[in-house]
C-alpha cells in the first residue's frame, strides 16, 4: 500500500483517466490515503498489493490496461507478472522498466549512449565482489537491483566491509545482481524529473541536493531550482535526460539522478516512474504534472499538446521529515539507505534566507563513513 507522495500521484492519475473517459479502478491497502477515499476512483479494491489479489481483480474487471508508474516500487515490481500474463501496461513498456532497474543492463546502455557514469561492475557473489573491488578501488557504493528507498545500499571502504555486506544482501535476496561502483566522494548530487511521450521530452524540474552525494535522495534537503550549478552543467543534465528518456522509450514520467564533480555530470540511476519529487515540483510550480503524464501514458495527449507555464518565483526547499523519536534504537546516521518518513516544503525568496544559510552551513555534518 502506498501513501504520501505516491498517493498524490495515484489520485491525480485517477482523475486524469476519468477526464479521458475511462472507468477507473484503484487497488491500495493503506487506509491513511486519499486514493482510498470512496469518491476518488470509480471502483476501489481495498486489498493487499500482492499478485494473487491483483490477478483476481484483473480477471474480474478485465481492464483495458494497468498503470504501474504511479505507485512507487511496489507497483513497478508487479510489471513482470503483468507482462507474463498478457496484461497491457499503460505507458513505458516492461522491457524499458526492467532495463532501468537492472543495474548492469542500464550501465551498458549508458556506455552505448556515451554518457559518463562512475566505474562499475556487476557481481553475484562475495568472491566476485572482492576481485572487482581490487580493479575499481575504494570507496565503493554497493547497490542491489530492484529495491526501493536505497534498501541494503552502503558505502564500503575496505574488503572486510564489502564481503560482510555482499553476504548480507545475498542472504536476504538470493540471485540478486549487485552493482559495485566507484563512489564519487565530495560530488554534488542533483536529479531531474521529466515527462516523455517516446519522442518529445519536457523536463519539469531539476533539483540540487544540499548534502554531498552519498545521502539517499529521500533524506536530503533539496532546492528547486538548483542554487549553484553552472549553465554548462545544466545543459549536460538536460541533454543526458533527453537521451536517456528517448533511449528507454519512456511514455510517462522519468526521474534521473546525477552526481556532478569538477563540472562533469555522471549518471547515478534512472527511474522511469513517478518519483517522490514529482508532487513536490507540481506544488512548487503550481502545475498538474502528474495529470499531464497520465494523459501521455493513456496515449490521449502528446507532450507538445500541453501549455507548460510553471510559476517560477524564488526557491522551494524540500525538507525531509524523520521519526527518530518514535524509533529510539534506530541508527540515526544518514547514508545511501533511506531513513526519512515524509517531507515538507518551504518557500524562500532568495539564497540570503537564514534557513537556507543554516542548512547549507551544516551540509557536511551528515556523511557517515
Amino acid at each position: 500500500g502506498q501513501g504520501i507522495e505516491f498517493d498524490y500521484s495515484c489520485v491525480h492519475g485517477v482523475l486524469a483517466a476519468k477526464e479521458c473517459g475511462y472507468e477507473t479502478v484503484m487497488i491500495n491497502c493503506n487506509p491513511e490515503t486519499v486514493s482510498t477515499d470512496f469518491d476518488t476512483a470509480d471502483k476501489l479494491y481495498f486489498e493487499p498489493v500482492f499478485w494473487e489479489h491483483i490477478y483476481d481483480i484483473i480477471l474480474h474487471e478485465k481492464p483495458e490496461g494497468v498503470i504501474v508508474q504511479l505507485g512507487g516500487q511496489t507497483a513497478l515490481k508487479l510489471a513482470e507478472k503483468l507482462e507474463r500474463y498478457g496484461v497491457k501496461i499503460m505507458g513505458t513498456s516492461f522491457n524499458a522498466l526492467d532495463l532501468a532497474e537492472d543495474r548492469g543492463r542500464f550501465s551498458n546502455l549508458l556506455k552505448d549512449l556515451d554518457i559518463p557514469y562512475p566505474k562499475f561492475g556487476v557481481v553475484k557473489s562475495a568472491e566476485q565482489a572482492l576481485e572487482l573491488a581490487a580493479e575499481l578501488g575504494y570507496p565503493l557504493l554497493v547497490r542491489p537491483s530492484y529495491v526501493l528507498g536505497g534498501q541494503k545500499m552502503k558505502i564500503v571502504i575496505n574488503d572486510d566491509e564489502l564481503e560482510h555486506h555482499v553476504v548480507d544482501i545475498l542472504r536476504d535476496m538470493p540471485d540478486n545482481q549487485i552493482l559495485l561502483d566507484h563512489f564519487l566522494g565530495g560530488a554534488i548530487e542533483c536529479e531531474s524529473d521529466s515527462i516523455c511521450d517516446g519522442e518529445n521530452v519536457y523536463t519539469i524540474g531539476i533539483m540540487q541536493h544540499i548534502e554531498p552525494a552519498g545521502i539517499h535522495s529521500g533524506d536530503s534537503y533539496a532546492v528547486l531550482p538548483p542554487y549553484n550549478l553552472g549553465d554548462l552543467v545544466m545543459e549536460q543534465i538536460e541533454e543526458y535526460t533527453r537521451r536517456i528518456a528517448i533511449a528507454l522509450e519512456t511514455v510517462g514520467l522519468i526521474n534521473i539522478q546525477f552526481a556532478v564533480k569538477d563540472d562533469k555530470v555522471y549518471i547515478i540511476e534512472a527511474n522511469p516512474r513517478a518519483s517522490r519529487t514529482v508532487p513536490f515540483i507540481a506544488k512548487a510550480y503550481d502545475e498538474p504534472y502528474v495529470n499531464y503524464a497520465a494523459k501521455v501514458m493513456l496515449k490521449d495527449k502528446k507532450v507538445t499538446d500541453f501549455n507548460f507555464d510553471p510559476r517560477k518565483k524564488g526557491y522551494a526547499i524540500k525538507i525531509p521529515v524523520f521519526s527518530f523519536e518514535k524509533f529510539p534504537n534506530v541508527n540515526k546516521e544518514l547514508g545511501p539507505e533511506m531513513k526519512s518518513t515524509g517531507e515538507a516544503i518551504r518557500f524562500i525568496d532568495n539564497l540570503r534566507d537564514p534557513f537556507f544559510r543554516k542548512i547549507y552551513s551544516e551540509r557536511n555534518l551528515y556523511l557517515s563513513r
